[in-house]
């Protein structure tokens, strides 16, 4: 029988997943399929009892549900306990949901693929989910102190009060204080291509050769980006941590990991047009 897996975010037309997996199923000769699902803030519960009915044998959870999931899954594994979020549930044989998260030790392996010398303290630009499984996963290989910022204040705050060394700055400090930081990783949606245009803050002030990284990978460089690597940063986009955070999920649900140079490849060809 044909097993199925799917993504759920709002919006989601944008999202590569479906592309990534059913090419890693076409590789590893498994009859499986991945679809996206648009499932909104009203939605999400329906959406998940569906799912679980219908036969899913595992999906992934994009923005913004990544912690409103969580009251409709049966269990979570330690990483989404620790993170307080999810983005990879998969099913087991007598039907209950277990959450998981990928997210954050995607975001490692693309940062030591990237470098193998992170100098200096690391700011994390937003408070969301994907900031926080990025923050404990940096945080569980040895990367910190870590600093906080994001326009709401104390969204910033209750994040760093769950870190071991976490420390939050006001968006104006943060600013201020960019060029103490030996990476700095952008975790909200400003700059995305269906999101909102701009700059979570000015890039101007990063020290130079620092690392500049942005969990977007739609477009390749955001404005973010660009005005960072013209101020003498290393700048990285999101397909790495996209990829395998993807693989992450994909061997939970299939045993199997797969090759995620080959894909790195493919997105960053299919998203550069």
């Amino acid at each position: 029988m044909k097993k199925w897996y799917a993504v759920i975010g709002d919006p989601i037309a944008q999202s590569m997943s479906p592309v990534m997996h059913d090419q890693w199923f076409k590789e590893n000769a498994l009859d499986a399929t991945y679809i996206p699902i648009h499932a909104t803030a009203g939605s999400l519960e329906q959406t998940i009892n569906s799912l679980r009915s219908l036969g899913c044998s595992g999906f992934n959870v994009t923005v913004p549900h990544k912690q409103a999931i969580l009251p409709f899954l049966d269990e979570v594994d330690e990483s989404a306990m620790v993170m307080n979020a999810v983005n990879t549930v998969y099913q087991t044989d007598d039907g209950e949901l277990i959450g998981a998260n990928t997210d954050g030790a995607g975001f490692v392996k693309s940062l030591e693929e990237f470098s193998d010398s992170v100098k200096g303290p690391v700011l994390l630009i937003g408070a969301g989910g994907a900031a926080r499984g990025i923050a404990f996963a940096l945080q569980s290989a040895g990367y910190g102190p870590l600093y906080f910022t994001n326009r709401t204040a104390s969204r910033a705050a209750e994040l760093a009060a769950d870190m071991k060394d976490g420390h939050a700055l006001s968006i104006e400090d943060a600013k201020d204080r960019l060029g103490e930081f030996g990476l700095v990783v952008q975790t909200t949606s400003v700059g995305m291509n269906f999101a909102q245009e701009g700059l979570p803050l000015d890039p101007k002030n990063i020290a130079n050769g620092a690392i500049v990284a942005d969990i977007i990978y739609n477009p390749l460089e955001t404005e973010f980006l660009r005005q960072a690597k013209q101020a003498g940063a290393q700048t990285m986009n999101g397909i790495g941590m996209f990829v395998h955070q993807g693989a992450l999920a994909f061997e939970k649900w299939t045993g199997v990991y797969p090759d995620t140079k080959k894909m790195n490849d493919m997105i960053t060809m299919k998203v550069g047009g």
